[in-house]
């Protein structure tokens, strides 16, 4: 089947006629505008690592995950064993999480994403509502508070100026995946409104791995008077999500669709209802002052049967954000200055109760007495400052400090225990400084070194000792941040490049030694070294009236290893960091017609990984091949019609898309180290929208 369907691409492909024309782009890559930090710049002159992933970028792929876009990009690493387990690292760091995404920091239009204890949960954002994304790589923004391995900022869509528009799409593919989406925009000269709502089902390619997930997203921005806007962005989730977990490597091998054993038995799920809610105000005063304001609100409502206990749990936060601006000149120079502060107070509340799924075989897990319930307060707040320079028509300096509060509190509440104790804990204020250069070598191509320090918190869980009390003695880990890197345009901008050296030098290094088959302790053991080579080359190969061919070429090349690392009476210094791969390299062919035939191609390879601090134990490296056709046409003249289709995976690997490091094996059972990715699978769907 898979040999037939490629074949069929390939004869597209090949025998496709072209007509027409098509506009050349000379806008080279390195003119984009970047928006994610207070002073916008453009990409050229930033004397930082950072990405940009466009609409067009997540259009090339199924549409549904973030995964295969967020793995082009050199130094990012996203391991996705489900739709809703998954975990994103940043040169290494956050790497040895258990579940999910940590040290690094996230944002939609200005809103955390980042929990109050550091978790980052963005695989429930619908890609539809996603106009743009910016990844600063490393400790290279002091706006932005705690996020040792760096910042993912999301940008809503928006409605093309003066146009209006509805949108019916749907996309069907292999295991029963189904998502409809409608979406509607409108846009005059003052008012921007952008709203869809999604609907998406599958029932996964493992056993117990049925997803269903509702989305609602409005994004609106209102122009008051000459100089103010006011924004508001919405989102509302509802999600159910069967949870397969990992398997070891017998399993993997041989039967790569089982779930694991205890999870099929209790049928383990987790649902939430999620909202997000946004208020924001810019103000330009003069052509100096500027401020921006923000207001925000979270709320989660969630349940998980897991075999070893069930968990109910609600997560509320409000928060604050704002900045101000003065942009002027300094010794003749322009310059720009901005300040602000960004405060979070999050309340977590949880039970726990004993699960009774073995007591009545095949009929899930059944909800048993409470045995735990907590009460927690998390609560930080920063304070920024940062400073641009232009010191010459060629040198650009960059400068910044940051001021970081972070206090956790805890109350058990369960009835057993009637004097409801509170623990206090605050961690010592970190100061983040940084500081970097660029320089114009000449038109279009810019050198740029930095350095800054970067922290991360330890997470609420990681405080706790097997006791329940608060671990005072942990400390954040702190990490020192060296880059040198490129940036350029060569023949005419048919070719950008980057290439970026760096070295993170991180101590105080938290890691969760396992306890119990749901229960971690975080502990400081010792330091850690992040160096590596980043590189990326964009190049349109073939510039014609009625054919476009692009190609590109990214990697990244790792040396992560632990410097000094102690835990207990094992000593694993001088060992590869556990759960990142050594090397990572990504090739693509982009094909579009002026008829609109378009194709995709995306080839990308995964180096081996560690599966523990041992380094006893490696995953194996693996290639993946995604291929997408897209042809647009136009009905009666008014009616933008869409056909696409896809192939994931199509050389039929069998690889661990996520890995779970040291996976520890209770009793005579196997660690379970592997979350297996889909096998070969397609897709296809269509779109119809019209615009007045």
């Amino acid at each position: 089947m898979f040999e037939n369907s490629l074949s069929f691409l390939l004869f597209v492909l090949s025998t496709t006629v072209v007509f027409g024309q098509i506009k050349k782009d000379t806008i080279a890559l390195s003119e984009i505008k970047l928006k994610g930090s207070p002073i916008e710049s453009v990409l050229q002159n930033t004397a930082f690592s950072v990405s940009v992933i466009t609409t067009a970028d997540i259009n090339k792929t199924d549409g549904i995950i973030l995964t295969p876009v967020l793995n082009k990009i050199p130094g990012v690493t996203m391991q996705q064993g489900a739709w809703n387990t998954n975990r994103i690292t940043i040169r290494g760091i956050g790497a040895r999480s258990q579940y999910g995404t940590n040290k690094i920091k996230a944002y939609f239009d200005g809103i955390p994403l980042t929990s109050g204890e550091g978790e980052t949960t963005i695989d429930d954002i619908d890609l539809s509502s996603i106009e743009k994304i910016e990844i600063i790589k490393g400790p290279n923004s002091t706006s932005f508070g705690s996020g040792l391995g760096g910042v993912i900022q999301l940008f809503s869509r928006e409605t093309p100026l003066l146009e209006s528009f509805g949108k019916s799409t749907v996309t069907f593919g292999s295991f029963g995946l189904l998502q409809q989406r409608l979406s509607v925009g409108y846009s005059d000269s003052k008012t921007n409104l952008f709203t869809s709502f999604t609907d998406l089902q599958s029932d996964g390619f493992r056993e117990n791995s049925s997803y269903k997930r509702k989305s609602f997203n409005l994004h609106a921005k209102q122009k008051i008077a000459s100089h103010g806007s006011l924004s508001f962005l919405g989102i509302f989730t509802q999600l159910k999500a069967f949870i397969p977990s990992s398997i070891n490597e017998t399993d993997i091998n041989n039967n790569p669709q089982k779930a694991a054993v205890t999870w099929a038995a209790a049928q383990g799920f987790e649902s939430y209802d999620k909202y997000m809610l946004g208020l924001g105000y810019d103000h330009q005063f003069s052509q100096k002052w500027f401020i921006q304001t923000s207001v925000f609100s979270n709320f989660k409502d969630a349940y998980e049967p897991r075999p070893f206990d069930i968990l109910d749990e609600n997560i509320s936060s409000v928060g604050f954000r704002s900045n101000v601006n003065y942009k002027d000149q300094l010794f003749s120079r322009p310059f720009e200055l901005s300040f602000g502060n960004e405060l979070l107070t999050e309340k977590f509340q949880y039970s726990l109760f004993k699960n009774g799924y073995q007591s009545q075989p095949g009929q899930g897990s059944i909800k048993g007495d409470e045995f735990s319930a907590i009460k927690q307060n998390r609560n930080y707040v920063n304070y920024f400052l940062q400073m641009e320079l232009w010191i010459s028509k060629k040198l650009h300096l960059e400068t910044g400090l940051a001021l970081n509060t972070t206090k956790y509190s805890l109350e058990d509440v369960f009835e057993n225990n009637s004097d409801g104790q509170k623990m206090p804990f605050t961690f010592e204020d970190v100061w983040s400084p940084r500081v970097g250069l660029s320089y114009k070598v000449s038109n279009g191509k810019n050198i740029f070194t930095s350095v800054s320090k970067g922290f991360s918190v330890p997470s609420f869980a990681e405080t706790l000792t097997p006791e329940g009390q608060i671990n005072t003695d942990l400390k954040p880990e702190i990490g020192w941040n060296y880059e040198l890197g490129f940036k350029g345009n060569w023949l005419k901008n048919k070719v950008y490049t980057e290439v970026t050296f760096y070295t993170t030098q991180i101590k105080n290094l938290l890691v969760a030694r396992r306890t119990a088959d749901d229960q971690f302790v975080g502990i400081n053991a010792g330091s850690s070294s992040h160096n590596g080579l980043e590189f990326f080359v964009n190049y349109k190969l073939l510039e014609l009236n009625q054919l476009q061919i692009t190609s590109y070429f990214s990697g990244a090349v790792n040396n992560f290893k632990f410097n000094e690392f102690l835990d207990g009476e094992a000593d694993y210094s001088g060992n590869q960091l556990t759960g990142v791969p050594g090397k990572q390299f990504n090739f693509g062919v982009d094909l579009n017609t002026k008829n609109g035939f378009n194709v995709n191609t995306s080839f990308r390879t995964m180096g081996k990984i560690p599966l523990n601090d041992s380094n006893t134990k490696y995953s194996d490296r693996y290639s993946l091949l995604d291929i997408k056709t897209i042809y647009v046409f136009t009905i009666l003249k008014i009616l933008k019609t869409e056909l696409n289709a896809g192939i994931n995976n199509a050389l039929d690997t069998n690889y661990a898309a996520n890995i779970l490091p040291n996976a520890v094996g209770f009793g005579t059972a196997a660690p379970r180290y592997f979350y297996p990715g889909n096998p070969v699978n397609f897709y296809g769907g269509f779109s119809v929208s019209y615009a007045f």
